[in-house]
């Protein structure tokens, strides 16, 4: 049997197979794509397995994201619990697993990595204080005693060992390098925004008198509630966030 013959027959036989397969109801991808190598001819040397196919996303390396992401989870947990200025690298990279080495592949300087962190607190802060004081399923005032709950729970579940990063970091404020300062007071001011609005909201539904200066109130809670969680850390206990939010609530203008 000549060649050509011979080509013929086995590419018919290969047509008979896959028309099998789609009868079944199925493709199989697999074999039919290793046979597409013995399909190219000796004049066309390009590998089609090497084409990327139109649409599909090239790979992404998530290792390094991951990495750095758990360094920024290791330090949230580290400062909320002893601060910056206290905190060495050498034990957040113990504490993840990654190699002193490689800590400035991700970090120009410890410098950095605080402000990696301090920025990761900053937003999950402000994302717990929307889902509470934008919750209109309570009143202004209930959603402001929810936070307070939520805060109370989450200071118990790790035994008052952890407090507030922005309290913590505005206590070392001398020590800390030159920025961080404007930072945690631009922190600060965006959480008092967020309460200003929802007292605001609680002059409306009637729960707070016309007359009150809300962002004088929102400054005042915020000054005192950072008192509370620093009392609460040293007692452990809820009993200064709970004198606290009854004092604030019994002195708000009716």
């Amino acid at each position: 049997m000549c060649s050509v013959a011979r080509e013929c027959e086995v590419a018919i036989e290969r047509g008979f197979r896959l028309f099998g397969n789609l009868s079944k109801g199925r493709i199989d991808i697999k074999d039919d794509r290793s046979n597409i190598p013995l399909m190219t001819t000796e004049t066309h040397h390009t590998d089609v397995r090497k084409i990327r196919r139109p649409g599909r996303p090239p790979k992404v390396d998530r290792e390094n994201f991951e990495t750095r992401a758990a360094l920024i989870r290791c330090g949230t947990q580290v400062f909320t619990e002893q601060g910056f200025m206290a905190t060495g690298i050498d034990y957040i990279l113990k504490q993840v697993g990654v190699p002193k080495g490689s800590f400035y592949h991700y970090f120009e300087s410890k410098e950095a990595f605080g402000r990696a962190v301090l920025d990761n607190y900053a937003e999950y802060f402000a994302q717990m204080l929307d889902r509470w004081l934008l919750n209109e399923s309570l009143t202004p005032l209930e959603r402001l005693v929810g936070f307070v709950q939520n805060a109370k729970a989450g200071m118990a579940r790790h035994d008052y060992r952890r407090g507030c990063m922005v309290g913590n970091l505005g206590q070392e404020v001398g020590m800390l390098p030159e920025g961080f300062r404007e930072t945690l007071e631009t922190i600060f001011l965006a959480w008092q925004t967020r309460l200003s609005q929802c007292l605001k909201a609680a002059q409306q539904a009637g729960e707070l008198a016309r007359g009150a200066d809300c962002d004088e109130l929102a400054a005042f809670f915020w000054i005192g509630w950072e008192g509370a969680v620093l009392r609460a850390r040293l007692v452990k206990s809820d009993a200064p966030l709970n004198t606290f939010i009854s004092g604030f609530l019994r002195g708000l203008p009716q």
